[in-house]
């Protein structure tokens, strides 16, 4: 086989694949990605016929990483991660601590030096960006927030792990590795120098980019897309992503993924922020695939002959003891329990950083062949149960807050925030809109409601915005409005309308059952991404369910008969017919 071929086989075999084993495995009602990971174990280096090249794999995958952060940070600004840090920093720190104290335990009874195990431990602490937005995106989640908290966690721990790629060389030998593999960027003789360094590295990167970055982007997009050209403007996207990626890396020091999220936040400042996001949709999408099969090339199947027990123990140690630790913290810092377990189940996994960690292990000889098999083999067999873990926390969810008493006993340690005056909220209304949810959708329909003077109150999980909307002397209500006890504060029983704002189907779905059986005759309408989410919704109560795409196909509509000299404005009737023929239409 000729070597100039390489390449491109490795890209077909491997999207082929994929596809074949992603339908067989929708088809048994697994999550493609399953599919995925068996694709790459089949043309791995461990499994007879066809070998594909490994290293181009991984490299393809790579981009396939800066394609998926860089739209992350698109849809997930500034304000945002700022709004989550709060939680997402001591949170996704102490997390990272006890899921590392974890796995120097286990490695410690398997008699691994120390070293060893703190870097094996390391591994096994830090969640996949990929496969969390993998997991919100099919459940509606990514806008939601859990989701952003998820997120901010995943991206706090990225960060962390970028300061442990750059101090671990230095940290080599008193581990009992050796750091003369990496030649000159190995061992400083001052590791506070060397701290202080990376630490000014990433400072330098942030502030270029915030300063600099979110003027000189947004003026090169809009300069490109003024020629008209959507080459150039695919072309001028991809550029931005890949370049500040890359840069980052070789100027800064900076991971490919953290320089490709940090132009994606700078794209977000920019009025074709959307359009961006269009452009490199299709590219993200099937370099992440190739990521997933590049991933299952690393796997070698012998180790769950040899190694079973400790296979068994890596994966508790990623699915439960990570999540129970994670599940604690954010219970301790005040949040729901809902909020706690999706965190939970964000973190129920490994995935890119953990696979880089461990390839530097080994150049530094702090772990083996046989170590690496055990962290691919725990990030496959998590990745795997991933989805099932995000739906056993649904179900947990509501089984908890069944059981007051367990729920109360849960979020004892959490501190509630000091309810606003009666006269404020609650009792003092009648005939009001309950609103869940302040985020992007949420925040608008307030202000409208505002403008009109209609009564209102707001319920939201972000302890940060309940707090600061109190102060403004809105009346808004901090938990999961998904508990009965939530909604009898906001006066459901009482209310006229329940407008749910939040993204997730399942939540909206328990929230209209609990609003229901406080008052069967509420109206509720709701958010949706999808004709099939519309319809689930609207047979389960919903009276209203609106696609948000097409909302804005109706509103664009609209504008453009007025501009064109239709004297009509477009009526509710006029929608609901329009609405009509798309429900006819799916």
């Amino acid at each position: 086989m000729p070597h100039e071929t390489s390449l491109i086989l490795t890209i077909s075999a491997g999207i082929a694949l994929a596809f074949a084993f992603g339908v067989a495995a929708s088809r048994l009602r697994l999550p493609p990605l399953v599919g995925y990971l068996l694709a790459g174990i089949l043309i791995g280096p461990f499994t007879p016929g066809y070998i594909a090249d490994a290293h181009l794999a991984q490299q393809l995958a790579e981009i396939g990483v800066i394609l998926l952060m860089f739209g992350v940070g698109i849809h997930f600004s500034a304000r945002d991660l700022l709004a989550v840090w709060r939680i997402a920093v001591p949170g996704a720190i102490v997390q990272i601590a006890v899921a590392t104290a974890f796995g120097l335990a286990a490695t410690r009874l398997w008699g691994w030096p120390r070293g060893s195990g703190i870097v094996f431990g390391l591994c096994l602490s830090v969640a996949s960006t990929i496969v969390l937005l993998r997991a919100l995106e099919g459940r509606g989640g990514v806008d939601s927030t859990n989701g952003r908290i998820a997120v901010g966690w995943l991206i706090v721990e990225d960060l962390v792990t970028v300061l442990v790629l750059v101090l671990l060389p230095v940290l080599a030998e008193p581990l009992g590795g050796s750091a003369e593999a990496l030649g000159d960027h190995g061992a400083s003789s001052n590791i506070y120098v060397t701290i202080g360094i990376t630490l000014a590295k990433v400072a330098a990167f942030v502030a270029l980019m915030l300063v600099v970055g979110r003027r000189a982007v947004p003026w090169l997009l809009l300069r490109v897309a003024r020629s008209g050209s959507r080459e150039l403007f695919t072309l001028a996207v991809l550029a931005v992503a890949l370049g500040t990626a890359v840069g980052a890396s070789a100027l800064f020091g900076i991971s490919f993924a953290l320089g490709a999220f940090f132009a994606g936040m700078v794209v977000n400042a920019s009025d074709l922020s959307h359009e961006a996001a269009r452009e490199a949709l299709p590219l993200q999408d099937a370099f992440s695939v190739l990521f997933f099969v590049a991933v299952g090339m690393l796997f070698d199947p012998t180790i769950l002959v040899h190694q079973p027990f400790a296979v068994l123990c890596v994966v508790l140690i990623i699915i439960v003891a990570k999540s129970l630790a994670a599940c604690v913290i954010v219970l301790a810092l005040g949040y729901p329990l809902g909020t706690a377990l999706t965190i939970s189940a964000s973190l129920a996994q490994i995935g890119e950083f953990s696979f880089i960690l461990a390839a530097l292990g080994i150049k530094l000889k702090l772990l083996t062949t046989e170590a690496q098999s055990m962290i691919v083999a725990g990030a496959i067999l998590s990745i795997t149960l991933n989805q099932a873990t995000f739906a056993l926390t649904t179900h947990l969810t509501r089984w908890v807050g069944a059981r007051p008493r367990l729920l109360s006993l849960l979020e004892r340690s959490a501190g509630a925030i000091a309810e606003p005056p009666r006269e404020v909220g609650g009792a003092s209304f009648h005939d009001h809109v309950v609103l869940v949810g302040h985020g992007r959708v949420g925040s608008s329909i307030r202000r409208m409601l505002a403008a009109r003077s209609i009564p209102h109150v707001v319920i939201e999980e972000n302890r940060d915005v309940v707090t600061r909307l109190r102060e403004a002397g809105i009346a808004i209500f901090h938990g999961d409005a998904t508990r009965a006890e939530v909604l009898a504060k906001a006066g459901i029983e009482r209310a006229r309308l329940l407008v749910v704002a939040t993204p997730e189907a399942y939540q909206t779905r328990a929230i209209m059952e609990a609003a229901r059986k406080a008052n069967p005759a509420i109206d509720t309408v709701v958010r949706s991404h999808s004709e099939a989410e519309r319809t689930y919704l609207e047979e389960h109560g919903a009276k209203l369910a609106l696609v948000g795409e097409h909302e804005l196909a109706y509103a664009l509509g609209g504008f453009a008969l007025r501009r064109m000299g239709c004297s009509e404005e477009i009526t509710d009737e006029t929608l609901e017919v329009l609405r009509a023929a798309d429900r006819k239409r799916a």
